[in-house]
């Protein structure tokens, strides 16, 4: 357990949710799905993760992880809370996990990014949106 000001009844882990919690967690915050292939390959690679456990049953509510090249670019990726556990403070005592190891961690000057499906969180934590400087793009493959 970490203390970043998780809510009572909740805990935050230093760990990665296995790929069932994984995936049942993006499906429930109504994220895109990831292959049964991919998150297996892909979970172990993270470089840091956590996740949100409610004390009372011992489920794993949230999570969220840091990917990248552990140098120059940090990516914050799968931020997830089941929508029975949300607004409660749960997200922003994962976040904050996740900002504070990428903090404590990355050397100067490392690009930390992150695509965010909710506008005004993560602005607090010191992110800001890229454009006009850059824009964010994607592709997925099929």
């Amino acid at each position: 357990m970490i203390d970043v000001g998780a809510p009572d009844g909740y805990e935050i882990r230093e760990e990665l949710p296995d790929p069932e919690t994984f995936a049942r967690l993006r499906e429930a915050a109504d994220m895109a799905p990831r292959s049964t292939a991919g998150i297996e390959r892909g979970l172990p690679n993270s470089l840091y993760g956590v996740v949100a456990v409610h004390e009372p049953t011992e489920a794993v509510v949230g999570m969220g992880r840091v990917v990248g090249d552990d140098g120059t670019v940090y990516q914050i990726s799968d931020m997830a809370v089941h929508p029975d556990h949300q607004g409660r403070g749960v997200g922003t005592a994962v976040t904050t996990a996740l900002d504070r190891w990428v903090t404590e961690t990355a050397p100067p000057r490392a690009y930390v990014n992150l695509l965010a499906d909710v506008d005004g969180f993560y602005e607090r934590f010191g992110f800001a949106e890229t454009r006009p400087a850059s824009k964010g793009m994607f592709k997925r493959t099929e």
